[in-house]
């Protein structure tokens, strides 16, 4: 068995970079991963605008007399220049007259026979000035990153129209097992509903994947080898779950061993997930044969497949998350255990309450859980107060 760092190795090292692609920018590109940095093609804002609705002055000029207001500029107006000893009324967003070097907010102002009455500002005060998120050239967004809707939105204010991301890894899920049915329809004695391949499926998307296909295949060699080449043909990666032990029913390995795929590991010391195998087709094509018990399949995802599509999209890695045990959980001896928990606030920090059923197919029970605390194999107990890495889920 390998360790978990040893197989996410092993995973990074087989797992092919795709091919970047010129798209146009828009909503559909959230959750792709950029290949190239993204520079800003004008500086923001492009101009000094006005951070409020009041009036743009000289400083100078006010605390006196009356200021006669000139004009008015609202947002989309050209600018203007300003003459000395006059104000301008000013919309939030419009651009600051040349020659202003400050603007009074409305509420701190007042009108007097065609005039600005005010209190003399600080110079700069409420000006925007130009270049004050990002000047033109500089660096918007950087190469790894994954698209959503803050960062689309800063780019689509840089003026950029088109960007470089990854291909979307095409993932081809199977989920093994005769005693599955689909949700909806009447049970037949012996079986159960399947929700591997839904929850997966789910995960592939937050992940920036596209889904190619989804099947339930029954516990049959030749139909397993015949799902597992028609999936391999259409994607970069299969994933599958169940069938990858060593009983009567389990077909996935030796399916897999027909059709050529090289092994690269199989068992990894860890809780819930130890039977997962990882292995690549002749084709390229990944495969990850997952456990069947839907929390095993679930935390699997998370730990080992997004490491795959990560490498392969360029993806900067997922900000390490810490927080602390609010109870003492069990080490297991020989192998890692990410234990499902509850996330709630504490007097200093967020605090990890571990459930108190840890069995991987107890899923409607795990759906209650916030996050999986990643505990290392050991002896004793981690205790309450211990700071761990952990996964959202």
């Amino acid at each position: 068995m390998l360790s978990v760092a040893e197989a996410v190795t092993a995973i990074r090292s087989a797992s092919p970079r795709l091919p970047s692609e010129a798209e146009p920018l828009g909503p559909e590109l959230a959750g792709r991963v950029l290949t190239a940095d993204v520079v800003a093609a004008v500086s923001l804002p492009p101009f000094t605008t006005s951070a409020m609705d009041g009036y743009a002055v000289r400083a100078a000029d006010l605390g006196g007399p009356p200021v006669p207001i000139a004009f008015r500029v609202a947002a989309g107006d050209p600018p203007r220049d300003l003459e000395p000893g006059t104000s301008a009324g000013i919309a939030t967003g419009a651009p600051v007259p040349g020659g202003a070097d400050a603007v009074v907010p409305i509420e701190h102002a007042g009108e007097q026979d065609g005039g600005l009455v005010a209190d003399q500002p600080a110079v700069g005060a409420n000006l925007r000035p130009a270049g004050g998120d990002v000047s033109a050239g500089q660096v918007v967004a950087h190469a790894g990153a994954t698209l959503g809707p803050a960062l689309l939105a800063a780019i689509a204010s840089a003026g950029i129209a088109t960007v470089d991301v990854s291909a979307s890894p095409r993932i081809a899920i199977l989920v093994t097992g005769s005693e599955l049915a689909l949700p909806g329809r009447p049970l037949a004695p012996g079986q159960i509903y399947e929700s591997n391949g839904t929850a997966l499926a789910a995960q592939a998307a937050r992940a920036g994947a596209e889904l190619v296909s989804s099947v339930i295949v029954p516990d049959d060699r030749g139909a397993t080898e015949r799902a597992f080449a028609h999936a391999i043909e259409g994607a970069d990666m299969v994933v599958s779950s169940g069938g990858v032990s060593v009983g009567p029913h389990d077909h996935v390995k030796p399916a897999l061993d027909s059709l050529g795929v090289q092994e690269v590991f199989w068992r990894v010391t860890h809780k819930p997930g130890k039977p997962l195998w990882f292995g690549v087709a002749p084709s390229g094509t990944l495969i990850f044969g997952l456990p069947g018990n839907p929390v095993s399949s679930l935390v699997c995802f998370e730990l080992f497949v997004r490491q795959a599509l990560e490498q392969m999209t360029g993806a900067l890695p997922r900000p390490r998350l810490v927080a602390r045990l609010a109870e003492p959980v069990r080490r297991l001896a020989e192998r890692d255990h990410a234990v499902r928990c509850r996330l709630a606030a504490g007097p200093e920090g967020e605090l990890l309450y571990p459930q108190t059923d840890q069995d991987s197919h107890l899923i409607a029970h795990a759906a209650a859980a916030d996050a999986v605390a990643l505990v290392a194999a050991g002896e004793g107990d981690a205790a309450a107060g211990e700071l761990v890495e952990y996964l959202p889920i």
